[in-house]
């Protein structure tokens, strides 16, 4: 009689070379997928449960999407091959003598290649007591803390006899003027002018103030002048009041401070940087300005031959010397490179090649019918084309076929009919 469990299905890989992942974002997710189905022993470590499609966060922040819509477990995601196990857990330090990730628990986990795919985190530039006032845009629990904020003012607004009052619950500021901010302010303009239009009877939401703050002289500082203008017509096309070449001095449980200009406001969204993880602390490596770990070009730590650096976490740089951007597609293509080629390293000793980015494009997406597209040098694209592009793009690029029936169809009802699905206040609202 032969045993037909999970287990026994299971190829016995005991003795064979260990890759551990830290980290299940794009760049370790993509390593795994390619590394799996091989004689290697893989192990993904991640303090979430999940993969999160941060691309979409900002519409569960704004009541677009739910978040299982852009999360799926990832023990799920990589049921399918026997070589791969995951560990739920937080990684607090790494041996690379003993070859060794310490955890927090205490327990450690030994490798023959360790992968750090580890992301990053928000910076505040020094200033994180205004963390508590501005939350970012880097989790599902700021984005629904995000979303509670956006629509408990609305509702206390509507209660609020105070004019002035009134006007500061239903004043929103979005610091940053990258693809995460233009994305924010966008979303949030159409959602009060449009979703919540005809909600209230006290208030008229398509009054409400969206105030997009940027430090430097124009929006989407990656894209061409002529992208980044078209960006701030159609948000000012939106509403929203583009505040350029001024930096925020304060931010506070009222409001901001704008170039000595005091702006009340109920709700602060921060999108203005972001830093590495930690991952150099465990290797006690210096960084950029960014936090990231320098790497050669076969993506492996510089000092360190049998430990790789990807996505948000590596200071990896293109052909002519420049730093790759903290994109998505970096990171995928980073790990499926990665991935693919330590197969044959530690199969046969064959090295790993070169890294090379190949660019399918910087897109934002502005507001409804409206995206902009660069594709590189005399390739771009914008307005409704660029919108269904960027739309079909990220659907793809979704892990689940579920997640993208459900993503497509909640995108389709929403065009039609302006409405959002997923305006719940989940989470104790801010005393402000």
């Amino acid at each position: 009689m032969t045993d037909s469990s999970p287990a026994a299905a299971r190829p016995d890989t005991r003795s064979a070379p260990r890759v551990v992942i830290v980290g299940a974002g794009f760049a370790g997710l993509a390593a795994a997928k390619a590394l799996a189905g091989s004689a290697l022993r893989v192990t993904v470590i991640d303090h979430n449960n999940y993969h999160l499609f941060v691309p979409l966060l900002y519409q569960v922040a704004t009541a677009a999407l739910s978040p299982a819509d852009i999360a799926e477990p990832v023990r799920h995601i990589l049921a399918g091959h026997p070589n791969v196990e995951v560990i739920l857990g937080t990684v607090e330090g790494v041996d690379p003598a003993a070859r060794q990730v310490r955890l927090r628990d205490g327990e450690s986990v030994g490798y023959d290649r360790l992968i750090l795919a580890t992301g990053s985190t928000s910076t505040y530039f020094g200033h994180d007591d205004w963390a508590p006032h501005a939350p970012a845009l880097k989790s599902i629990e700021e984005a629904r803390e995000i979303r509670t904020r956006v629509l408990s003012a609305f509702e206390r607004a509507e209660r609020a006899r105070d004019p002035a009052e009134r006007e500061r619950l239903m004043t929103v500021v979005v610091v940053g003027g990258g693809p995460t901010g233009v994305e924010m302010a966008g979303s949030i303009a159409e959602l009060a002018r449009h979703a919540l239009a005809r909600d209230f009877r006290h208030i008229d939401p398509t009054r409400a103030r969206v105030i997009l703050v940027e430090a430097g002289p124009r929006l989407l500082a990656a894209f061409p002048d002529d992208l980044a203008a078209y960006a701030g017509r159609s948000l000012e096309r939106l509403g929203v009041d583009i505040r350029l070449g001024q930096a925020v001095e304060s931010i506070d449980e009222s409001g901001v401070t704008l170039a000595g200009r005091r702006i009340p406001a109920a709700t602060v969204v921060w999108g203005a940087g972001v830093t590495a993880s930690p991952a150099a602390a465990w290797l006690g490596l210096a960084t950029d300005r960014s936090g990231r770990i320098p790497v050669e070009a076969d993506l492996s730590v510089t000092g360190f031959p049998d430990v790789y650096a990807l996505g948000d976490t590596a200071l990896c740089r293109d052909a002519e010397g420049r730093p790759l951007p903290g994109l998505a597609q970096v990171a995928q293509q980073q790990g499926t490179h990665l991935g693919r080629a330590l197969r044959d390293t530690l199969a046969r000793g064959t090295p790993v090649p070169p890294f090379r980015f190949r660019n399918r494009g910087n897109a934002a997406i502005v507001g409804r019918h409206a995206a902009v597209f660069d594709f590189g040098p005399g390739r771009r694209l914008r307005g409704f084309a660029a919108w269904l592009l960027w739309a079909a793009v990220h659907v793809v690029l979704l892990v689940d076929f579920a997640q993208r029936a459900r993503v497509s169809l909640q995108w389709l009802w929403r065009y039609l009919t302006y409405r959002r699905g997923a305006r719940l206040i989940t989470v104790p609202p801010p005393r402000r």
